[in-house]
């Protein structure tokens, strides 16, 4: 396992580098520049040059990478063109907040998945799992912006129960309590559409295990249903369920910018959007990196849990 992982990790180098190739040439082809974003449009010519050549934009799309490039190799993003911050550090400030909001939505989304997809496989063709289904759909159909705002006038604009957005309560004491209700509402409309895309997939794949030989065996020995659900079962289900979770992550990351948007998460996904309204190429760069990253060494932990939930795989 430990040379698979070494080896995985030198494959992923060239990609990595590959990846900011074409990250670097797509974002310096956008129409737009940080100069015309920032500065009045009627600055006069002959001081926009000075700023463009100041900011390094006049000089060659080669040069510009190979500079970034070599900032990257010595641990370093560059300055943002729009706070003129250090980006590692923006990343930094803006990454804990989002991976605590998808990490958190991906759990509730399948803790409500993996049981319901189960018994709807035990339970096919019944009541219940017409009505799972149903509301598995309406998951997967309904727009995440919708379902937000809908959320913020029940939840917090007529009942004020919970706050319409942010991470803490300004002027509050904060404190974990506070942090939960302002996770509350983003955290149920992330978890609702994850469980709605996953609960198909869980039932699926236990049907199609349930359908299985061995299992008609173990309960031909008379184990009890619950250890021949959740042990044999169960288990030999998860590897195509753990690589729909694979694919879950790198798109739950995407799809919390809109989510941060509408609950003023100050997350990663807030500074993606402020970053392209004001063409800020240096901390688009690093987004995008990391956002690459985070794919890689997705793809990486799913062939390991594979090994984990069934034995019969190994990596040399």
């Amino acid at each position: 396992m430990f040379a698979y992982v070494i080896r995985r990790v030198l494959i992923a180098i060239p990609v990595l580098f590959g990846i900011t190739v074409i990250n670097f040439l797509i974002i310096k082809l956008a129409p737009g520049n940080p100069v015309e974003m920032f500065i009045d449009p009627n600055t006069p010519k002959e001081l926009l040059d000075a700023k463009k050549e100041l900011l390094g934009l006049n000089a060659p799309l080669l040069f510009q990478y190979y500079q970034w490039l070599s900032n990257l190799l010595q641990g370093q993003l560059g300055y943002s063109f729009s706070t003129f911050a250090p980006v590692a550090e923006m990343i930094r400030e803006r990454l804990g907040p989002t991976l605590l909001l998808a990490s958190a939505s991906l759990f509730v989304g399948l803790a409500i998945a993996i049981p319901v997809g189960v018994l709807s496989a035990l339970k096919q063709n019944t009541r219940f799992d017409y009505i799972m289904t149903g509301l598995s759909f309406i998951g997967t159909s309904i727009p995440q912006f919708f379902l937000g705002l809908g959320l913020i006038y029940i939840f917090a604009v007529q009942l004020k129960l919970l706050p319409t957005g942010g991470m803490t309560t300004l002027g509050g004491s904060g404190g974990v309590g506070d942090l939960i209700s302002h996770m509350i509402l983003p955290v149920f409309v992330l978890g609702f559409v994850v469980a709605g895309k996953k609960v198909r997939y869980v039932r699926a794949s236990m049907l199609d295990v349930l359908k299985q030989d061995y299992l008609r065996t173990a309960q031909a020995k008379g184990l009890h249903a619950f250890v021949v659900t959740n042990k044999h079962a169960l288990r030999n289900a998860l590897i195509p369920i753990i690589t729909v979770v694979a694919m879950e992550i790198p798109l739950l990351l995407g799809g919390s910018v809109l989510i941060e948007q509408i609950f003023q998460w100050p997350g990663i996904g807030q500074l993606t959007i402020q970053s392209i309204l004001s063409r800020d190429y240096p901390t688009l760069m690093g987004l995008n990196l990391v956002a690459a990253l985070i794919v890689l060494v997705t793809n990486l932990f799913t062939d390991i849990l594979y090994s984990a939930a069934d034995p019969r795989i190994t990596y040399r």
